[in-house]
C-alpha cells in the first residue's frame, strides 16, 4: 500500500472526521467500525472486520431448537406447498436480497 498524508482538525467534543483517502484506503464506510493503536508517540488506525452479533437470547432458542431436533420434540412435517416449493428452488442460485412475493406463513 502506498503511503497517504492527510490531516484532520479535532473538534471541541475530541471528535475527526476520518480524511476519505484514509477511509477509501481501509474499505471502511458509514457505520464501519476501526480501531486505534498507540505505538509509542503514533496512532495506528485500521479496519476492524464485521464479528458476527451474538444475541444471548437466540443463542439460547437455537439450543433449545437442536435439542428438540436430537430428540425428535416438537417437530412437524412441512407443509406440502413450502416443501414443492423447496424442492423447485434446489439447485438454483438463490438471491437473498429479493423481495418476498405472497404472504408467509411460519
Amino acid at each position: 500500500m502506498h503511503a497517504i498524508h492527510e490531516v484532520a482538525t479535532l473538534t471541541a467534543k475530541g471528535q475527526i472526521t476520518l480524511p476519505k483517502a484514509i477511509r477509501q484506503a481501509l474499505g471502511v464506510d458509514y457505520g464501519g467500525k476501526v480501531a486505534f493503536d498507540l505505538l509509542g508517540s503514533q496512532v495506528v488506525v485500521s479496519r476492524v472486520e464485521d464479528e458476527p452479533h451474538e444475541d444471548p437470547a437466540i443463542g439460547s432458542f437455537l439450543a433449545l431448537l437442536e435439542k428438540d431436533i436430537h430428540s425428535g420434540r416438537h417437530l412437524g412435517a412441512l407443509p406440502d406447498d413450502l416443501a414443492r416449493a423447496m424442492l423447485v428452488a434446489s439447485g438454483q442460485p438463490v438471491d437473498v436480497g429479493e423481495d418476498i412475493e405472497g404472504d408467509v406463513t411460519l
